[in-house]
């Protein structure tokens, strides 16, 4: 392979999947949180873009720049475009490419497909918190939502939660269900795990310790009487807990306050608006009524142990990841050395 500085390594998705392989995802999310958490990370806000496609349909365009310090060193930005209509026509809802620069000229090294990139670190944070959160034993995982996210989820969750049981799963097309099932029945069996098809989300919910809801709704659902006591409610898509499970859940942490409060359109950040909730560090006013929730702390202040986190047993823990560029970057960067080392990609050149 040539990889002289006149050109640009490009990886397809097949060849983003064989170098993911040979990585240890949870543990480059467990770095890089790390470093986020002592500050060795630089993320800005990101630039969101939305409009309407010709068939009138809401789209949306993201770009998610950030830098991660230590012994990675390295910056890079990740470009993620949407369309919740996408699977209706045989198409992911969510694409997009993840790009690394050079330490010195900082021009392109690499440019990959960020799909897979993307399901993996959001299941890898997902494991990351239970490795940290966790209380007792889950013997019921708790997913709602049939597609990418919900496969990537129960792949790394089954391998790494050794007396997982039993997944209950909901959606609202069962023929997606009936597909994830087919696919995932070899590698279920491996594990001895089964997976039961609820009738609904509550019905789901009720019954496990790790709830993980991978839905497009931005619509809230969930309720606070639905979770058990000790449980873990990892809000992955963001919307589908109401604001009462934010509220009165003994434990509450953001991946990261800044970003998440930024955002008008997801739920904590409408809770911030609505004075509803502040941040971890957050000084607050005198209030006439009702003091807001404090967030209790960033996922990477507890990694790093600056922050502590599930103080008993029964403690019902909501996690809020909003999903951090650092994390694509830092996961990119390990993908791009192993497909060096196994060959794989395209060069371009410039």
């Amino acid at each position: 392979m040539n990889n002289s500085n006149d050109n640009i390594l490009y990886l397809s998705q097949k060849e983003v999947k064989l170098a993911c392989k040979e990585v240890d995802s949870v543990a480059v999310i467990r770095e890089v949180l790390h470093l986020h958490g002592i500050g060795e990370t630089i993320l800005p806000d990101e630039a969101y873009l939305s409009w309407k496609n010709s068939h009138g349909e809401a789209v949306r365009s993201l770009n998610m720049p950030g830098y991660v310090g230590g012994s990675l060193n390295i910056a890079g930005t990740k470009i993620i475009n949407g369309n919740i209509n996408n699977p209706k026509r045989g198409l992911p809802r969510a694409s997009g490419l993840t790009m690394l620069y050079d330490d010195l000229s900082v021009r392109i090294v690499c440019l990959m497909e960020g799909a897979q990139i993307s399901s993996l670190r959001t299941a890898s944070v997902t494991a990351l918190a239970v490795d940290v959160l966790k209380g007792r034993n889950i013997h019921t995982l708790a997913v709602i939502g049939a597609g990418i996210l919900a496969k990537a989820h129960i792949e790394l969750l089954v391998q790494r939660i050794p007396e997982l049981r039993s997944i209950r799963i909901y959606d609202l097309d069962v023929e997606r269900i009936h597909a994830l099932e087919s696919e995932l029945a070899p590698f279920l069996g491996e594990y001895e795990v089964a997976m039961r098809l609820s009738s609904s989300a509550e019905e789901a919910i009720r019954d496990a310790q790790l709830i993980v809801p991978t839905t497009t709704t931005t619509t809230g659902y969930i309720q606070y009487e639905w979770l058990q006591r000790g449980s873990i409610l990892v809000n992955v898509s963001l919307d589908d807990a109401l604001p009462e499970v934010v509220l009165k859940a003994d434990l509450a942490v953001v991946d990261d306050w800044h970003l998440v409060k930024s955002d008008p359109r997801r739920l904590l950040g409408r809770m911030y608006r609505q004075g509803q909730i502040v941040g971890p560090d957050d000084v607050i006013e005198h209030h006439t009524g009702e003091a807001p929730r404090r967030i209790d702390a960033q996922l990477g202040e507890i990694v790093a142990g600056k922050k502590s986190g599930r103080r008993s047993l029964d403690d019902i823990v909501y996690v809020n990841p909003f999903g951090l560029a650092i994390e694509d970057v830092a996961m990119a960067a390990h993908v791009y050395q192993s497909a060096l080392k196994l060959d794989l990609g395209i060069w371009l050149s410039r």
